[in-house]
């Protein structure tokens, strides 16, 4: 089994006595690899608490001293960096909403310059991966080597069952485009309510994340900012002794010889499918075609509502997510228009 990365600790370093004691009760579990606290809160309003700044940052170095791990905090500026360095702060990491804008880790990144420091890069807030990775780019070209990727969901308009949706097939690409960089998985701040965050940390684990990164507070309850994300060290400690971490990979003969034959199965069910799709857009020429000779236009949103209306029924009975049907039906739709557009576009 593998030993995962865990880094945990406040939302935010609100004071001294706070740090010490939530730092003191992870420790204790000896499951932590870091401890982690805000000093300066991006937050979306003004008026909302927005950290301790600089105040804090001795607090975490004796939170370190105390219990011999070392300590991680955001940083969004040059200025934060600075700080940082001067106080000898372990392990920067940048946030959500300073991926999303390219001036911003530039700025971070030349500020970083030289320092040798393990840097973490969290997801953009929107399902942007050229972002994400363009800021893995921008720090090692600073010379930044020892970076790892942090998954913390994505914004959505419209949330239902998360605060930030994990989108999970993003992090699985931006770990195949960066496949010697460490990914761990941040379950506070996609579930934004603790009782999603257990079976977050389970998905995590199943992808074969490198480990978490979790909020934890000795008083949710009297947190200053995210209180209804934030678990108890105790409460940390549970699901934590209950997550299963898979290896890899294996060679056990009969695992290879079962997933062989699975493999092959699911290898000839792909090359079908692609055929009824290449089958379904010469239909979707022939449509092009017709609607060309009678002048009409392309897209027709009364057929398009029917289709995804009566698909979608059948979701449930098909064992077939929603999220994955509506995908694949705006990829068939956007393909079906290209095709006809093509159609429409020849010369007669």
């Amino acid at each position: 089994m593998k030993t995962p990365i865990i880094i945990a600790g406040p939302c935010s370093a609100e004071s001294e006595e706070q740090l010490i004691n939530t730092a003191q009760l992870l420790a204790a579990t000896g499951k932590i690899t870091a401890l982690r606290a805000g000093v300066w809160k991006p937050r979306t309003k003004p008026g909302c608490f927005e950290g301790r700044g600089e105040e804090a940052l001795p607090w975490l170095k004796k939170a370190s001293e105390l219990t011999n791990l070392p300590v991680a905090i955001e940083v969004a500026n040059s200025m934060h960096v600075e700080l940082a360095l001067k106080h000898n702060i372990d392990i920067l990491w940048i946030g959500a909403r300073s991926t999303v804008n390219p001036f911003t880790v530039q700025e971070i990144a030349d500020a970083l310059r030289g320092s040798g420091k393990k840097v973490m890069i969290k997801n953009p807030i929107n399902p942007d991966i050229n972002l994400w990775s363009g800021a893995v780019e921008r720090l090692q070209k600073s010379g930044i080597e020892d970076i790892t990727l942090i998954h913390r969901g994505f914004s959505s308009y419209t949330p239902v069952t998360y605060r930030n949706p994990p989108m999970w097939h993003i992090a699985v690409e931006m770990r195949e485009r960066h496949p010697q960089i460490p990914m761990i998985c941040d379950p506070s701040h996609m579930a934004g309510k603790k009782k999603l965050i257990a079976g977050l940390c389970q998905e995590a684990a199943d992808l074969s994340y490198d480990g978490l990164i979790i909020e934890s507070h000795n008083k949710p309850c009297e947190a200053l900012s995210d209180k209804n994300q934030q678990l108890t060290p105790e409460e940390l400690n549970i699901i934590l002794d209950n997550i299963d971490w898979r290896q890899g990979d294996t060679q056990e003969p009969n695992y290879i010889l079962k997933i062989e034959r699975y493999r092959d199965y699911i290898d000839q069910s792909d090359a079908e499918v692609l055929q009824i799709l290449a089958n379904r857009m010469k239909m979707a020429e022939r449509i092009g075609t017709a609607k060309r000779a009678a002048a009409v236009a392309i897209y027709q949103p009364g057929r398009w509502d029917k289709i995804v209306r009566e698909t979608m029924q059948k979701s449930e009975q098909l064992g077939l997510s929603d999220e994955f049907i509506r995908d694949l039906l705006n990829a068939m739709h956007a393909e079906s228009i290209r095709h006809q557009r093509k159609i429409m576009s020849e010369k007669i």
